[in-house]
């Protein structure tokens, strides 16, 4: 796993409880877009409403899911972003990556995962500010990708 840099500035607000949304510091429209575009050329995935989340909110599901449900936010649905008035997204990570984004800024745990009502594996990462973040938040996004596969 790449070592992970630290976000420059302050955290984004975020909503404290469900729904788990980032309510400061909005990515840019275009930036959003452009996760959006790369998230959907990733193999095997297929595109379409999210099972758990807003309506607005766009997400991708494994055609083939791996074996390991901490990897999901529900059902094959492994990510998915939030819409244009939030920007961030939700996604799952091995236990041990989570501490690292944490730690260096880039998202935080979930609400019910913190409670202890999913696994610690659900975070918020949250949306890019510019092209030097989008690409951090990308290498996250594939890293989720890589372990819902298995």
């Amino acid at each position: 796993m790449k070592v992970l840099p630290i976000r420059k500035g302050p955290r984004p607000a975020t909503g404290p409880a469900v729904p788990h949304q980032q309510l400061s510091q909005i990515a840019p429209v275009a930036l959003q877009e452009e996760l959006w575009r790369r998230m959907t050329g990733l193999a095997g995935v297929r595109t379409g409403p999210s099972g758990i989340s807003f309506p607005e909110s766009r997400a991708l599901h494994l055609a083939r899911p791996g074996s390991d449900p901490t990897a999901f936010l529900v059902d094959a649905e492994f990510a998915h972003l939030h819409g244009p008035d939030d920007g961030s997204l939700h996604l799952c990570l091995p236990l041990e990556r989570v501490a690292d984004v944490e730690r260096a800024g880039w998202g935080e745990l979930h609400p019910v995962a913190r409670a202890g009502e999913r696994p610690g594996t659900l975070l918020m990462v949250f949306g890019p500010r510019d092209e030097a973040e989008l690409d951090v938040v990308w290498g996250l996004v594939r890293e989720s990708h890589a372990f819902a596969v298995g």
